[in-house]
């Protein structure tokens, strides 16, 4: 009697109930930490990779306050990126959470992608990260970033003196912003992951609120519109997000904290003028988000001290609970 034909692998249902594609032969999927000190594009190349805006860039060192997580799904891996705040040599008590952060993302990837800068490579604060890779026994990879700003011969010393401190790890030279060599990056990472099942739904793009990312998007404006130290005492909050039934518009409404007095007059501005000019200028990536018009609301106030207040921090999501 012959043999019954062999079915073919079938996944479990989804919720609604259709059958899940069954996961390919050799298909991989894993964490990704990128790392860095800050303002060497983390951010920048994260977005890049995954062709959507998810974390906020400007030229001001840590930017980036939280871990970022973005999925890139691919018909052979499943890369779920996290952009983690700069790791350096910290001293307040907000810097000091922002690379404790940072360094737990690290022991918890599957891979670790360290991004060091082509004009200014390896500083005291790469020394810090450098021992907590040398720690670490997880799989990494160097990607040497903004290579379109400097002369190729530049590089070769830089890649022997990588090679000579991390034995045996890759060198990607690339550009984030250009988009050089990015591809055989992406392809770098999804072989080092391993092999399983997709971590995420193929359409999901992050596992954060959009609350969140609101917020985002406001203080990204603050960043690239105030100067000196006002961007970094600024946190947002968003308190409500109430869409208006049939008329497609959603009412937003957030409060930017500062921690002085005269922070907060310059954050509104004369006669309201650059409170004004920050709202104008997030209200379309919030529209684009929320994919509806947008009435947004900002109200300024301030907290005093509120880098140094551990419950203020937990509050704001920049410290975790307990």
């Amino acid at each position: 009697m012959s043999e019954p034909p062999v079915e073919p692998p079938v996944a479990p249902p989804d919720d609604d109930g259709a059958p899940r594609p069954a996961t390919p032969a050799g298909f991989r999927a894993g964490f990704v930490a990128i790392i860095g000190r800050p303002n060497v594009g983390k951010s920048t190349l994260m977005n890049r990779l995954l062709g959507q805006k998810l974390s906020i860039t400007s030229p001001r060192p840590q930017t980036t306050r939280n871990r970022i997580l973005g999925i890139k799904s691919r018909p052979d891996a499943q890369i779920v990126f996290l952009d983690t705040p700069g790791i350096h040599r910290a001293g307040s008590l907000f810097n000091q959470e922002m690379v404790k952060a940072a360094l737990k993302t690290v022991e918890e990837a599957d891979l670790v992608l360290w991004l060091v800068e082509a004009p200014d490579p390896l500083t005291p604060d790469d020394q810090v990260i450098l021992e907590a890779l040398r720690s670490g026994a997880r799989p990494k990879l160097v990607a040497i970033n903004k290579v379109d700003l400097v002369a190729k011969p530049t590089l070769l010393p830089l890649i022997a003196e990588l090679s000579q401190l991390l034995p045996g790890t890759e060198i990607v030279p690339i550009s984030a912003t250009a988009g050089d060599n990015l591809d055989r990056l992406e392809d770098l990472l999804a072989k080092a992951l391993p092999e399983g099942p997709p971590l995420f739904d193929p359409d999901q793009v992050t596992d954060l609120p959009e609350r969140f990312f609101i917020g985002e998007l406001i203080r990204e404006q603050v960043y690239r519109l105030t100067q000196q130290e006002v961007p970094y005492a600024v946190a947002v909050e968003v308190e409500a997000v109430r869409a208006r039934t049939g008329q497609g518009l959603t009412d937003v409404v957030a409060t930017i904290y500062v921690e002085k007095p005269s922070q907060k007059a310059i954050v509104i501005g004369k006669g309201g003028g650059m409170l004004k000019e920050i709202g104008s200028r997030a209200r379309p990536g919030i529209e684009e988000l929320l994919g509806t018009r947008v009435y947004l609301q900002l109200w300024v106030k301030v907290l005093e001290a509120w880098r140094r207040d551990a419950a203020t921090l937990r509050r704001l999501g920049y410290l975790e609970s307990g």
